[in-house]
């Protein structure tokens, strides 16, 4: 993007009143960021404007801000990218009211990977905790891309376990770049940096209001495939998290708890009223997503049994007896619970020994 342009589009941005849609309806309508300052706001109204946006526009100031604001982004090697670069994440072109300008530091790239946020309550208990480095740990053969919030609980859970199986991490903020929050995180930020890093719409010198987060979980919905919530009360930004995700045509995913868990119910709420499916392992996310898994070669059969532990080897045994048998069968005939045979049944796909087909079916490959 040219540098007259971002200044101008930055200085549209710092116009109280004037969000994420309202800009893109001038910035389409004019030729160029800098016709939009060109005509009094008064002519903004005709794009549908409201008024209490454009009483008073003091354009001086507007474009002291857009300077300081460039200032800050050369110096601190920050990059910018316009809703209308090919740089621009694909997953939130779709979204309505995505974001104008997103500015991100660290090392990324979000083309052609797979992308799941991960969010929950601030107040995680250990279990949570432990079923979000479990999930994690089970898709790192994967390579997800994990999105979060870098808000205490859940979210952190999140990037730490992310860090720890060397995937990549984004943690979208609900502030500017020049500053960290919660600072207690800050210690986690140059391993961020390293695989993955950080993304806002917030310019520099924004604080982490309320508003704010709840503009930042749009981007966190939208920006991924699908959206994972491990431990919600009835009321919090997880849940409005989720709901943008539906919104956005997004896949939703819940974790149930026990049932009177105050920590559970929200994720209880979800999937009760259809507004999330169930998950209880990675194998549930693998299955409903379609993520297609690359076989690695072929290991010759008398190596393959030295690797198995006693059950995967039940289960082998098992599938190629019977040819192929959908899950539940799998579990009746090696007395292995559901729930328990899913997260096997990844790690055995993951090593290529059985193949998914249609209808919850597996088989053995070797």
């Amino acid at each position: 993007m040219r540098h007259e342009d971002l200044f101008y589009v930055l200085a549209l941005l710092k116009v109280e009143g004037v969000g994420s849609i309202y800009a893109k309806k001038l910035l389409e309508h004019y030729a160029s960021p800098s016709e939009i300052f060109k005509d009094s706001p008064k002519d903004w109204l005709r794009l549908g404007l409201k008024s209490l946006a454009t009483k008073s526009i003091d354009k001086d100031r507007l474009f002291k801000a857009a300077e300081a604001e460039l200032s800050f982004i050369e110096q601190n090697q920050i990059t910018a990218t316009y809703f209308k670069e090919t740089d621009y994440p694909s997953a939130l072109e779709h979204c309505s009211d995505a974001p104008v300008m997103l500015f991100s530091k660290g090392h990324f790239n979000l083309k052609n990977r797979k992308i799941i946020s991960i969010v929950g309550t601030r107040q995680a208990t250990a279990v949570g905790i432990e079923f979000c480095r479990q999930l994690i740990s089970d898709l790192a053969p994967l390579d997800p891309v994990i999105v979060s919030g870098y808000a205490y609980g859940i979210d952190i859970a999140a990037h730490v376990s992310a860090q720890e199986n060397n995937l990549t991490t984004l943690g979208v903020l609900a502030h500017g770049l020049d500053q960290i929050y919660p600072k207690k995180h800050q210690k986690y930020a140059p391993k961020m940096m390293h695989n993955g890093g950080f993304i806002t719409e917030f310019t520099s010198a924004s604080e982490p209001i309320r508003e704010n987060f709840i503009r930042r979980n749009r981007i966190v919905a939208g920006l991924s495939e699908a959206t994972i919530v491990i431990e919600s009360a009835l009321k919090g930004g997880s849940l409005i998290t989720a709901q943008m995700a539906n919104d956005y045509g997004r896949e939703v995913f819940a974790v149930p708890g026990r049932v009177h868990d105050t920590m559970s119910q929200g994720c209880h709420l979800l999937i009760k009223t259809h507004r999330a499916q169930i998950l209880t392992s990675a194998a549930d996310l693998v299955y409903q997503l379609n993520w297609d898994l690359q076989k690695p070669p072929k290991i010759r059969q008398q190596q393959l049994f030295f690797e198995l532990e006693p059950t995967e080897q039940k289960i082998y045994d098992f599938l190629k007896t019977t040819g192929k048998e959908q899950m539940d069968w799998i579990a009746r005939g090696c007395d292995i619970p559901v729930y328990e045979l899913s997260s096997l049944l990844l790690q055995m796909e993951l090593k290529g020994l059985v193949c998914p087909l249609p209808g919850k079916y597996f088989e053995a490959v070797v």
